[in-house]
């Protein structure tokens, strides 16, 4: 377990990896690992597991009436919970990485060639674009 949650890192697939982020889409699992393998890193992939669900409180049963079947007693009784959305936990065997000192330390490279902004890490803007920092700017 990591001293504080800046930096984690799990067993994943058996092999120990530092966690570039975890309850990710389909999608984001494909741009980041675009961009972690284009900066020569190994990206390990797992399904997350699924969030715990606490069943809802059953409401006071109230008498059927003589009309009620069966069939809409129990529709109502037991309502299907919604299917949990399929994420995954991304990884990558160096366990030096740390997501945000790589982005704030402008240490990845998009494919394009520009460095990675935050905008860009978050998928804020389609394309990167090389920011000067404030510290490099003219007074």
């Amino acid at each position: 377990m990591a001293i504080n949650q800046n930096h984690l890192f799990e067993e994943l697939n058996g092999v120990k990896c530092a966690i570039a982020e975890k309850n990710a889409t389909k999608e984001r699992v494909d741009f980041l690992k675009q961009v972690l393998e284009f900066n020569h890193y190994t990206v390990v992939v797992v399904a997350s597991p699924p969030p715990k669900v606490i069943p809802p409180k059953p409401a006071p049963a109230a008498a059927p009436s003589a009309e009620a079947t069966a069939e809409t007693v129990a529709a109502i009784a037991a309502p299907s919970p919604p299917p949990a959305p399929e994420t995954f936990t991304v990884g990558v065997t160096d366990v030096t990485f740390n997501p945000i000192n790589a982005i704030f330390g402008r240490l990845l490279k998009a494919p394009g060639g520009h460095i990675v902004t935050l905008a860009y890490w978050q998928q804020k803007e389609k394309e990167p674009h090389d920011e000067i920092p404030y510290f490099d700017k003219g007074i």
